[in-house]
């Protein structure tokens, strides 16, 4: 059972705003790091002090108890982000077939006024405004921000580290999909929801790309959901910020594979989606860009998935 305590009073205090602290600031030790970001698969535990013991009654308690839970969580989740249940779904390369499981996936991508609501701070930008897109964050603050926002929701983290580094390098992280959390999408739940159903080089086929996506431009991000979304109502999938993802850039398997989460190790993750001053190809559905998890840029930003686990 998840102990919902503290809760309430994060989602006020998100209602309410929150103060700033200096933006672009960088951790340097562990001992610096935010209560927020604290190192734990599971981050809510069960409270012992409330068990009891009602025999043969106690399977309906915890029956009801937890869908009081899934209410409460589903109730916090909606004030952060709206969600978009993406149905599961088989994409093919070729005789290679990679199946992914039903989820969801944040309509839009994380504004700055949630980013800022969440970790106290925004990433140093030039172009300002609580709803265009954050961005010029790396890798490693894109999963800590994960793992705070599923933290205030009452879910587990699926992110699990020793140590943070300079540059809020994360030692040894490693990816826990068995937990419901929020998280990036995989690289092949993004193609799924960027695709939205069609099976075409883009989401909009051969109509104009200026119509849906923002792109191939000089000043920086614009405000979210300000172009017409794909068919599954996601807006931005492409341009405006590209979008990180949870896999490493690497090989790709020989055989068909269910819920794909990429090579076990590497050295890049994988961006999708492209940016503002991004051409047209990069934001083609198969487009793969990789970059150093400390690579920061104005045009770099995330989704957010809700994952059930698989």
């Amino acid at each position: 059972m998840r102990v919902l305590a503290g809760i309430f009073s994060a989602a006020i205090v998100f209602l309410a705003g929150c103060s700033s602290v200096a933006d672009g600031e960088s951790v340097d030790l562990e001992d610096s790091v935010p209560s927020n970001l604290a190192k734990s698969s599971s981050s809510v535990k069960p409270d012992s002090s409330s068990e009891v013991d009602l025999g043969e009654s106690s399977s309906s308690l915890a029956d009801s108890t937890d869908r009081k839970d899934s209410l409460v969580t589903d109730s916090l989740l909606s004030l952060y982000a709206d969600w978009v249940k993406v149905p599961a779904y088989t994409l093919t390369r070729g005789k290679i077939a990679y199946s992914v499981n039903e989820f969801y996936i944040s309509k839009v991508e994380v504004m700055q006024s949630l980013y800022k609501s969440v970790m106290d701070s925004l990433p140093k930008m030039d172009k300002l405004g609580d709803s265009i897109p954050v961005a010029n964050l790396n890798w490693y603050e894109a999963v800590l921000f994960c793992n705070a926002l599923s933290k205030i929701v009452g879910l587990d983290t699926a992110y699990i580290y020793e140590g943070v580094g300079e540059s809020y390098y994360l030692k040894n992280v490693d990816i826990d999909y068995s937990v419901e959390s929020i998280r990036l999408p995989t690289e092949k739940e993004w193609e799924v929801a960027y695709r939205a159903g069609t099976s075409t080089t883009y989401y909009w086929d051969v109509d104009v790309a200026s119509k849906y996506a923002y792109y191939a431009q000089t000043s920086g991000p614009v405000k979210v959901a300000q172009y017409i979304p794909n068919d599954y109502g996601l807006y931005d999938m492409g341009g405006n910020v590209a979008e990180w993802v949870n896999d490493w850039f690497g090989a790709k398997p020989t055989s068909s594979q269910t819920n794909y989460i990429g090579p076990a190790e590497g050295s890049a993750r994988i961006v999708r989606g492209g940016g503002w001053s991004d051409i047209a190809k990069v934001m083609a559905a198969d487009s793969t860009v990789k970059k150093d998890p400390l690579y920061k840029s104005e045009k770099l930003g995330l989704r957010l998935v809700h994952s059930v686990g698989f």
